[in-house]
């Protein structure tokens, strides 16, 4: 039996042949308020109950981002299949004056047909804007060829899925398809964003440059739920230093540097800290630390080298996907960085299994 779900805040109830005359209409009743796109942002989940949630989140990122924002709900579970659809728009003033409005369309899907998703929601996409997907949770068998083609970005959050590895092919197997063009975007690469921005300010300093070579060990300390994150900012780093994954035994890998000396990384699970709560790169005689308790909006940021010590405060990321959503979305880009670190990132993923 499918759950009760609250569609409050979705609008408007439409029939979903109509949506596009009722779409018109609601921009005819408001002369005072622009409708503006920059893009088409899809946001997809099979827990129903986000659905109310995610109208949320778009009322918040269009004031940044502007979009015909489609979000869609499957119910997998339902013995019958049908779709509900509503309309509604998020307005925000420009300059205190007219207001700027982003519209939004809602589907709630019944049943297992796999070819509603494409053939039904993506016909009421602008086909003159790019396509960016969200999606919520495991990577399903929706996740297909005739889907992923359509797509410009796509973000995700693998901290979500049960199987990493079996979702990362997939994600890989999609990319090699498409030939490179969709752009993939996981909000856990995002959450060490600031981390990565610290390690290369720290090691601007000529005591930290000194003591590279001279590296034991690279601690990351988070919430064991964000296992993926953690093991993602320690493949940057591997990958950054140039240095080979040798072997693992339980949370600890040897690694090994270009000069053959052995480092020693650690991931330490702390389930009351935040969800990246730590990065320690020592030396013997110098430490790079950037650290954050649960729940701070900033990073500490240290190092020791001898008598020689210095401190620096910082920004975090956010702790909500939606905050990490806003800032991928803000930043753009091909997320390069991200598929050059993958095979290290894999390389330590297997080796944990």
């Amino acid at each position: 039996m499918s759950a009760v779900i609250s569609t409050e805040g979705l609008g408007m109830p439409v029939e979903v042949g109509a949506i596009d005359g009722q779409l018109k209409k609601l921009w005819e009743a408001d002369e005072a308020s622009t409708n503006a796109s920059l893009m088409n942002f899809l946001v997809y989940t099979e827990d129903p109950s986000r659905l109310q949630r995610n109208s949320e989140t778009i009322q918040e990122l269009t004031r940044e981002h502007a979009c015909r924002a489609v979000l869609i709900a499957m119910d997998r579970e339902a013995s019958e299949a049908k779709v509900e659809a509503w309309i509604t728009a998020h307005c925000h003033l420009a300059h205190g004056k007219k207001s700027i409005c982003s519209e939004q369309i809602s589907f709630l899907l019944h049943g297992k047909s796999l070819g509603r998703l494409r053939n039904t929601v993506f016909a009421h996409l602008n086909s003159d804007l790019p396509l960016v997907f969200w999606w919520q949770g495991e990577l399903s068998d929706l996740f297909e060829e005739r889907l992923y083609r359509l797509l410009n970005r796509l973000i995700f959050d693998s901290s979500t899925w049960s199987d990493p590895k079996t979702g990362f092919c997939r994600l890989i197997e999609a990319r090699e398809d498409t030939k490179g063009q969709m752009v993939t975007q996981d909000l856990s690469w995002t959450r060490s964003y600031f981390y990565r921005l610290a390690v290369a300010r720290l090691f601007d300093d000529p005591m930290a440059q000194k003591s590279f070579p001279d590296i034991e060990t690279v601690r990351v300390k988070a919430q064991s739920e964000h296992r993926t994150g953690a093991l993602l900012m320690a493949a940057w780093v591997i990958r950054r230093s140039g240095w080979k994954v040798q072997s693992r035994q339980g949370n600890h890998w040897k690694l090994q540097s270009k000069e053959g000396k052995e480092i020693t990384l650690e991931l330490i699970w702390d389930e009351e800290g935040a969800p990246i709560a730590e990065l320690l790169i020592a030396a013997p005689d110098c430490s790079v630390r950037i650290s954050r308790e649960a729940g701070n909006r900033h990073l500490c940021q240290s190092i020791c080298a001898n008598d020689h010590c210095v401190d620096f405060s910082g920004p975090a990321d956010s702790d909500q996907p939606e905050g990490l959503v806003a800032s991928q979305l803000s930043r753009g880009g091909k997320n390069s960085l991200f598929l050059q670190v993958l095979p290290q990132f894999m390389e330590l993923l297997e080796s944990g299994n």
